[in-house]
């Protein structure tokens, strides 16, 4: 298995280039390609200079929702006169449009979570079971268990980016392989978003899968100074009140079982690919990326 190559930069505390990963050919993939990271709102300035004269980054693929962005601020990154920024929000609740002031505004995955938990609770009520009707069960979004429904909630999240956001998917995956230098694919912590993502990604490539889920479960390393650091946000601070860090930490179970879902139902993550118009020139182009 490879090493992972955490860059520790001030001003975020999960970030790591994923070159080094082993592909199914016998190859590796490149370093100096693809950086994945938490926000990066808190960036100083030298890490911003190593950032882009040193790592040589050139793109940042912004995964955060157009509230976070309202709320947090567009990044330290954009105008950068070497740095093109593509953002890609990959929840359907979330508008760039809105009359509610950014302030109020609520993060689209709490919409998503209070919008589901209603529909269990009239599910629960309409097959006679009475605890549908409790006001925490149907109001209060979804708490994640520590234990064995953790993998199934987190793999059904992220594959409802790719049913919510396919057109948000296939072009952050473009954006990707158009980069002409390095790229940093970020959202708020670094492990979701960022995970499926640079997880696609890196089996468009020809990874190892067993590769790319031990490189997404590294993130469970930094859990407690993301949430430390997303506590003190604007954006994130009354929706991490109360979780914990075996909620949010990221398991190898939970991307095995996306992979999983993905082979069972699609033929693999190039059969679902395939169906947004994917073509052979844009696998190529991410293999001629990574590899």
């Amino acid at each position: 298995m490879h090493d992972i190559q955490w860059i520790d930069l001030e001003g975020v505390v999960n970030m790591r280039d994923v070159g080094g990963m082993p592909t199914l050919d016998g190859g590796t993939i490149a370093s100096g390609r693809l950086i994945r990271s938490d926000n990066l709102q808190e960036l100083s300035d030298a890490a911003i200079r190593r950032l882009v004269d040193e790592l040589g980054v050139t793109d940042v693929v912004d995964l955060r929702t157009h509230v976070e962005v309202a709320q947090e601020g567009a990044g330290p990154l954009v105008g950068h006169p070497s740095v093109r920024i593509s953002h890609f929000t990959l929840y359907a609740d979330d508008s760039a449009e809105s009359g509610i002031p950014d302030s109020e505004r609520e993060l689209p995955w709490e919409t998503q979570a209070r919008r589901e938990a209603a529909a269990r609770a009239r599910r629960e009520q309409a097959n006679g079971d009475v605890r549908g009707t409790s006001g925490d069960r149907s109001s209060k979004p979804h708490i994640v268990p520590g234990g064995q429904d953790h993998d199934d909630f987190w793999s059904d999240h992220y594959l409802s980016y790719l049913g919510q956001r396919p057109e948000s998917v296939v072009g952050a995956l473009r954006a990707i392989a158009d980069a002409k230098g390095a790229v940093v694919v970020h959202c708020a912590a670094g492990k979701d978003r960022t995970g499926t993502i640079t997880g696609l990604a890196l089996v468009v490539a020809g990874a190892r899968p067993e590769a790319v889920i031990a490189d997404y479960a590294a993130s469970a390393e930094r859990v407690p100074q993301i949430l430390d650091r997303l506590l003190r946000r604007p954006a994130y601070a009354a929706n991490l009140l109360g979780k914990t860090v075996a909620e949010q930490s990221p398991r190898p179970e939970t991307m095995s079982r996306l992979l999983a879902a993905l082979e069972r139902d699609f033929g693999g993550v190039l059969g679902w690919l395939r169906t947004q118009d994917w073509t052979e020139a844009d696998t190529e182009a991410v293999r001629a990326k990574l590899r």
